[in-house]
């Protein structure tokens, strides 16, 4: 059959539905100043879905240091990869800035957080080795061990009775095979926001030999006292092994970071093939990190103020009856019933008479006959729009709960 035939007739479980979601339930366009207030098809909206925990991507320094750094080196400079021609010293900067941040001896930049959790795992394993792994692990984590030709296995979500069980498992192989274990998880675990149990996962250190990664593109800049992440939360940050930190989320960027022990960091910079094959991050995003990152160190109160709206939308969702699940960290689900057509009319309302705007997720992302609406609380937020939100919520929800949405055609987004 030919490749193009066969893709068109099996567009896949999201893609199926294409016609009717294009450009308003999926690819929508939100314009304006980011913020939590921003243009969705010409009507001002207050925006829960933005990567922008701490308020940075508007911050006048921040956009100041990318400008100027636009300015002074072009988009384009370093020209190449770093192992060739794409070194600088702001790019080493930057690097040993972020390893003293989070309390390793070195770190190492990568242009985009999905492509280096990929090729981190790529680097560190081979066919004799193990990995183990958290069900709810993100697609990046999920994409990076397809290339892992050894043994997998994985363990239900947070579930440590059963962790242990396969790092037996893990062990027995590794024995035979002469090779490791490597366990993998998640800091924040970003659709349902509760944490990885970091600190019960290291105490099995003294029980199993393994190394640990983790996945803090979360948590990195909004947990811990500092917010250096999950393991500064949970006391153990030295006992991760692999810190992996991305700059789409509190800091507002592009690319990310890996830290841990210098030699193991060394040794990552001349395997990684997404690095050593990409061109290196472009100067205005290494120094608009640079920026954000003394933001993130030396305004402690943009995060007071991101927990401080945080707490204020989970206690109020909670005490209004919704279910928010487990989370711990500033990712609020809103766990509904129903099916599809009910959540694109009770989305369509958010967003048409109560310009709400925030993500939702569906099957076969969560189970059938669940609505998970997704919100990202920021230091943009104030405490008034959270009770707006609270509010439009109540009123879908009454809607929802009499069948009301049931009982409408699906939204179409192709006919608006």
């Amino acid at each position: 059959m030919d490749i193009f035939k066969r893709v068109l007739e099996r567009p896949g479980s999201i893609g199926k539905y294409q016609k009717e979601a294009h450009g308003y339930f999926a690819f929508p366009k939100l314009e304006g100043e980011i913020g939590a207030r921003m243009n969705f098809r010409g009507k001002q909206k207050l925006v829960w879905s933005l990567n922008n925990y701490i308020g940075l991507a508007n911050h006048p320094e921040v956009r100041k240091a990318d400008a100027d750094a636009a300015a002074e080196f072009g988009m384009a400079y370093p020209m190449g990869a770093r192992m060739m021609s794409g070194q600088s010293k702001f790019h080493e900067e930057l690097e040993n800035q972020l390893a003293e941040f989070v309390g390793k001896e070195a770190a190492y930049l990568v242009n985009y957080g999905y492509q280096g959790m990929v090729s981190i795992i790529d680097s560190m394993v081979d066919r004799k080795d193990v990995i183990v792994y958290d069900s709810e692990a993100h697609a990046c984590i999920l994409d990076g061990m397809r290339l892992h030709i050894g043994k997998r296995f994985v363990f239900p979500h947070n579930d440590m009775e059963k962790l242990d069980k396969q790092l037996a498992h893990a062990h027995k192989v590794a024995e035979e095979t002469g090779g490791g274990i490597l366990v993998i998880t998640e800091g924040v675990f970003g659709m349902a926001g509760d944490l990885g149990k970091l600190d019960e996962i290291v105490a099995l250190k003294k029980k199993y030999e393994f190394r640990l990664l983790v996945d803090d593109a979360h948590g990195f800049g909004t947990m811990g006292s500092t917010g250096a992440g999950v393991g500064e939360h949970f006391g153990v940050q030295d006992k991760i092994d692999l810190y992996f930190g991305t700059f789409a989320k509190s800091m507002a960027g592009i690319g990310g970071f890996v830290a841990g022990d210098e030699k193991i960091i060394n040794f990552l910079m001349y395997n990684m093939r997404s690095q050593i094959f990409a061109k290196s991050l472009p100067m205005p995003m290494v120094k608009g990190a640079l920026k954000r990152l003394e933001l993130l160190r030396q305004h402690p109160e943009l995060r007071k103020q991101l927990w401080d709206v945080t707490n204020a939308l989970q206690t109020g969702l909670t005490e209004n009856g919704f279910n928010i699940g487990n989370t711990n960290s500033p990712v609020t689900p809103v766990y509904l019933e129903g099916g599809l057509p009910e959540a694109t009319n009770l989305i369509f309302d958010l967003r048409e008479k109560h310009d709400i705007f925030c993500s939702v997720v569906v099957y076969p992302v969560v189970p059938k006959g669940v609505i998970l609406l997704r919100l990202i609380p920021t230091a943009a937020h104030t405490i008034e729009d959270v009770n707006i939100t609270i509010e439009a919520f109540k009123a879908v929800k009454a809607k929802l709960d009499s069948g009301e949405y049931a009982q409408m055609n699906m939204v179409d987004s192709s006919s608006m």
